[in-house]
């Protein structure tokens, strides 16, 4: 697939607040229109939306976490970064992979069969527009280093669409990668989810590399990934 990222790297990543207009998924959805999640969870939206208005929606601040603070990389993006990325992952803790999800055809996979990857948990969902910025860059990502050991995880977050209406979701897009459905478990496990996107860079020895929340770029992808390979 050859999608361009639209946002430029120079200017803050998106990351998905709640708003209060709900739409069917389309490819190419403008990353500025965002979507409503279930009702269950609105509340926690709503206020990680509250708080993103004072950076002009274009951000989730990080409201709660192990360390309590917030970090922004180099695109401008806002980040809870547990390490430094590199050839050396100075990691201040371990993935816990040890869940069995179902995948899109409802099978169940061992995340532990993807030990000694490098590997890209991602937390996402059909509904929103950030996510939907950086699955080509994912697609893109995955086809070039997979043969190296990278595998990219994508769990659904705060989503719960049909089979038929996940499967349409993954043709759409060409998403080349596993794609799991929602597991709350393996999301408490690896630490609160304040935004999303959200994903985590772990090495080959199940260390947690960094901790992102906004779209991926193709170069902060690249630059997180051949270190660790």
């Amino acid at each position: 697939m050859t999608n361009q990222n639209p946002h430029d790297d120079d200017g803050p990543t998106p990351v998905e607040p709640a708003v209060d207009a709900a739409a069917e998924p389309t490819p190419g959805i403008d990353a500025d229109v965002g979507s409503v999640p279930p009702a269950a969870s609105r509340k926690r939206w709503i206020a990680a939306a509250a708080a993103a208005l004072g950076v002009a929606l274009f951000a989730v601040p990080l409201l709660r976490g192990p360390d309590g603070d917030t970090a922004t990389d180099e695109a401008g993006s806002v980040a809870s970064t547990t390490a430094t990325s590199g050839p050396a992952c100075a990691a201040k803790g371990t993935a816990n992979l040890n869940f069995t999800l179902k995948d899109a055809n409802g099978a169940d996979v061992k995340l532990t069969d993807y030990k000694g990857k490098v590997v890209l948990l991602n937390f996402w969902a059909t509904w929103c527009g950030p996510c939907k910025l950086e699955i080509p860059e994912f697609v893109e990502a995955y086809a070039r280093y997979r043969d190296k050991g990278f595998v990219i995880l994508g769990v659904l977050s705060e989503d719960d669409p049909s089979p038929e209406d996940l499967k349409t979701f993954i043709t759409d897009f060409k998403m080349n990668y596993p794609v799991f459905r929602e597991h709350q478990p393996l999301a408490e496990a690896n630490g609160e989810l304040w935004a999303l996107p959200t994903s985590f860079v772990i090495d080959r020895k199940g260390a947690i590399c960094s901790k992102h929340m906004g779209a991926m770029s193709k170069e902060l992808l690249d630059r997180e990934i051949k270190g660790l390979l």
